[in-house]
């Protein structure tokens, strides 16, 4: 019997590397931000994840086919992208794949960026950065770093799963949260994750480019975001509103 979800390797994969994850989510946040390190960084597609779960899609760059959910590499970082959005049914497989995949290589941290809903974003100039992690020594740095911990709340989505398989795993895994709009791309709040990731990692990215192609970006990625947006509804993505109860 196959297996439901595989990651064809093109090229030799980099040990003990940073692992992005910039899978589409809320605005997009980490789709964008990862796109643009990749871009930044001229890193190489390294391999391709295949999976029969999810849609008969190539995308085309010069001409030339491509799977959506790609990684890229280069001497200590890999970078896990997806210009699709994953299917609700898919999410779980797929990400467990690539934790496990991140395991084998033993990647030394796996990075998540993504959005955290925001109703009144349009009011906020500067959105704010939130960040969890998957063992208490992580959260630890987080917070002598002064980034803001995101205490208490629910996650949903891609991050939930990379935070919980990593756990689950004893990987180190942090996830950054970008306040940003639901359903609309959001290029600001990508840069903002970027300048975060920066004090946590030796990445120093300028997000200068970034935010002057920010209405080439929301045109471009306006499909995109409203497939994703389904997929985030089967997910329950607007829980992430929500306080849990914990006594």
């Amino acid at each position: 019997m196959s297996q439901p979800v595989r990651i064809i390797e093109k090229k030799p994969i980099p040990t003990e590397a940073l692992m992005l994850h910039g899978l589409p989510d809320v605005g997009l946040v980490g789709l964008i931000a990862t796109s643009y390190i990749i871009s930044e960084l001229d890193l190489d597609e390294i391999a391709y994840v295949d999976s029969d779960l999810l849609p008969p899609v190539v995308v085309l760059h010069e001409g030339l086919p491509h799977a959506p959910l790609r990684i890229y590499g280069g001497k200590n970082i890999i970078a896990a992208i997806s210009e699709m959005a994953i299917p609700a049914a898919a999410i779980h497989p797929v990400m467990r794949k690539l934790t496990d995949w991140a395991q084998s290589k033993k990647v030394k941290m796996v990075l998540s960026i993504g959005g955290m809903p925001l109703e009144n974003r349009q009011d906020i100039k500067e959105p704010k950065v939130f960040c969890a992690a998957s063992n208490r020594d992580l959260l630890d740095m987080l917070d002598k770093k002064g980034l803001n911990i995101l205490k208490e709340g629910y996650m949903v989505g891609p991050q939930a799963l990379t935070m919980r398989y990593c756990a689950e795993r004893k990987l180190s895994a942090i996830v950054l949260l970008a306040q940003s709009f639901y359903n609309y791309p959001d290029p600001e709040a990508a840069a903002v994750a970027i300048n975060e990731l920066a004090k946590i990692t030796e990445l120093k990215i300028d997000v200068s480019k970034l935010l002057e192609k920010g209405e080439e970006i929301r045109l471009r990625a306006r499909d995109i975001m409203k497939r994703t947006q389904r997929e985030l509804t089967h997910m329950k993505k607007s829980q992430e509103y929500d306080l849990p109860l914990y006594v």
